[in-house]
């Protein structure tokens, strides 16, 4: 009986102690008391080695990219052309990653050759982006 008493007592008394303030003791402070801010960082002065770049040079619109979006049912497919040739195709399905399909530029790599006069290399997926 006795020790029912007790942890009545104690389950009571903890919680209260436990919000009480702390008896007061002299405030340490982890940082000294003499510290300045940091001066402003100026701004660099341009780089007289760097020529500005001259605002009347226009890009080449032939060498731009030519993205053509095409949409089939809930898959979105995307033709990237240069100079209105077909470089790369962009798949982008309802379910899984995007994968991309590349002109086969290079002769090494496996190429498909169910049609006649298809030269494209194998599906391929981003696994790593910089």
């Amino acid at each position: 009986m006795y020790q029912l008493i007790l942890i009545l007592f104690l389950s009571a008394v903890i919680p209260a102690m436990a919000q009480s303030d702390p008896p007061k003791q002299s405030k340490k402070s982890s940082r000294p008391d003499n510290l300045i801010p940091l001066p402003e960082i100026p701004e660099l002065p341009p780089d007289p080695d760097q020529p500005p770049i001259p605002p009347d040079i226009q890009p080449d619109p032939e060498l731009e990219t030519q993205v053509t979006i095409i949409k089939r049912g809930e898959d979105t497919i995307e033709e990237h052309r240069i100079d209105g040739e077909l470089i790369m195709i962009k798949v982008i399905p309802r379910i899984g990653p995007p994968y991309y399909l590349k002109k086969n530029t290079v002769g090494s790599n496996p190429v498909h050759t169910d049609e006649a006069g298809i030269n494209v290399s194998p599906p391929m997926w981003q696994f790593l982006k910089f």
